[in-house]
């Protein structure tokens, strides 16, 4: 068994640091780097590709509403699908210069925060966000919350897609995020992921917050690089999948 480590990083911005980027770089296999609308700057941006390249590891973009007051956790109301696709692709096209710029090369797309939230329940921004990216270039990967409206977007689409699941956040019964807003949204216990990860991994299935067990293709696993602590679970974590045979290498996208 093999599995992705994905994880968010170069959300700085200008003098304000967030999260470690330099030692979660060391424990990823793919990373999802902000592209300007809900963290993270030129310069941030550039730092964050050049880090990756030196590590071998991918990097993906990691487009969000235009929202660094509320780091793009807030739903934006009333955008068009048109406007949808343009953020979308406006934030792509960025990191790809960049990268460009680097000598490394953007692979996969995946949406951050509210927009992915919004889109993983309703279609029409799901299939905004995928139409954005096969504009773009139809070969870059999707990367979408396993058993969410995105996967159905991605397969509509014709994109290759890897299936995500969370280390550090807990699920709802229908599969879905738990609200940031209700208390054990966010899980902190760095051996405690790293167990219920193994689990997850073992089995096909995620534990909702209410006990129900949920079935899930599993093809990257995500531990956010601002969550306290992220470095501290991304190495226990590593450490247990060692232990249990669990190999870790960047994802195989299937269409």
């Amino acid at each position: 068994m093999t599995i992705d480590l994905n994880c968010d990083l170069g959300e700085s911005f200008g003098v304000w640091p967030m999260g470690d980027d330099a030692a979660m770089i060391e424990l990823a296999t793919s990373v999802n780097i902000a592209c300007g609308f809900h963290a993270g700057d030129a310069d941030t941006m550039k730092t964050t590709v050049d880090l990756a390249k030196t590590h071998g590891v991918s990097i993906g973009a990691h487009p969000g509403y235009r929202d660094l007051h509320g780091f793009g956790r807030r739903p934006i109301v009333g955008l068009t699908s048109r406007e949808i696709e343009n953020l979308v692709a406006y934030q792509i096209g960025a990191l790809q210069a960049i990268a460009t710029m680097a000598g490394h090369r953007v692979t996969h797309v995946k949406a951050h925060g509210a927009l992915s939230n919004v889109a993983c329940e309703d279609d029409t921004t799901a299939r905004a966000i995928a139409s954005a990216i096969k504009a773009v270039d139809s070969d870059l990967v999707f990367m979408v919350l396993a058993n969410s409206r995105l996967v159905t977007a991605g397969e509509t689409a014709g994109l290759p897609m890897v299936h995500e699941v969370f280390a550090d956040r807990a699920y709802e019964d229908d599969g879905s995020l738990v609200s940031r807003r209700k208390p054990g949204a966010v899980l902190h216990n760095a051996d405690d992921i790293a167990r219920r990860v193994v689990r997850m991994l073992q089995s096909g299935e995620v534990i909702s917050i209410t006990g129900k067990t949920i079935k899930m293709r599993m093809d990257t696993v995500c531990i956010h690089g601002d969550t306290p602590g992220a470095v501290s679970i991304a190495r226990s974590l590593r450490k247990a999948l060692k232990d249990n045979g669990i190999a870790v290498a960047p994802f195989r996208a299937m269409k």
